[in-house]
């Protein structure tokens, strides 16, 4: 194994030694391969790839048939960092018996070190069968996308004394239960901030402020290759869908007028 593999040990070490957590989101092998690079510390096969890759409305649609494709994919090209699984809408949420036998897959089929679950109090009996099987999850509350419809929509969550006091609750609880770290998605940051204070494992933050124990995003947001919105908690680090709808453009002109392929691309 390589010497600096990221493992599940290392978010706990890295809460008790202040150290941030990067997570990114990647749904193919050759993604993987460039954020393992980056030494990014964890991939997220995330089920946002139902929105950014598969073309669908939400995540919802999603299968584990197509999770699992696209973890198998990502697993091929990392070395270093801890790869997740997105568990999808359905694939667990009915009994503990299709929780374990799906998370199962994803770690036995696809590769996985560890698979992450929505949800809070209501979820608590799945997290544990899944952790007794041998499998770490990773825990997720505020938005829920898979969730999206009860919630009414893509809202921040915990505004409300009474409604951040239920997150509250649900990430003591979540700990209790076993799960390694929690995202906080799109919560007020001096909620996510207090969240973080209470427990002794890390948070991982998504529009959720700056004291969160580490950060994710999806990558096609950052690098700027999905289009269709961009959230206000994304940071955009480059304009990749530009640059390829003018290289794209380039290819195009130089095929139509004959300047491609010249003698240096030719045998």
């Amino acid at each position: 194994m390589n010497k600096n593999k990221f493992t599940v040990l290392d978010f706990k070490r890295k809460k008790e030694s202040s150290e941030k957590i990067t997570m990114l989101t990647a749904y193919d092998c050759t993604m993987a391969r460039i954020l393992d690079a980056g030494d990014i510390d964890a991939i997220l096969v995330g089920d946002s790839l139902g929105m950014v890759v598969l073309g669908y409305e939400s995540t919802i649609p999603v299968t584990m048939e197509e999770m699992l494709h696209h973890t198998k994919a990502v697993k091929r090209g990392v070395t270093r960092a801890f790869v997740i699984a997105d568990m999808p809408f359905m694939s667990y949420q009915a009994a503990d018996v299709d929780g374990v036998r799906n998370a199962a897959k994803f770690v036995k089929e696809g590769g996985a070190e560890a698979v992450k679950l929505e949800g809070g109090a209501e979820i608590v009996p799945r997290i544990k069968a899944i952790l007794a099987a041998g499998i770490p999850v990773l825990g997720h509350i505020g938005l829920t996308p898979q969730s999206v419809n009860k919630l009414g929509g893509y809202k921040v969550q915990g505004r409300s004394e009474d409604s951040g006091e239920k997150l509250l609750k649900s990430a003591l609880l979540l700990e209790e239960a076993g799960v390694f770290a929690i995202v906080l998605e799109c919560v007020p940051k001096s909620l996510a901030r207090t969240i973080t204070k209470a427990l002794t494992i890390p948070t991982i933050g998504i529009g959720a402020g700056a004291d969160c124990g580490g950060q994710i995003l999806v990558t096609h947001d950052v690098v700027g290759y999905y289009d269709k919105f961009k959230p206000k908690f994304v940071k955009q680090y480059a304009k990749i869908n530009t640059a390829i709808t003018e290289a794209v453009s380039s290819f195009k002109h130089e095929v139509e007028t004959g300047v491609f392929p010249d003698d240096e691309h030719s045998f």
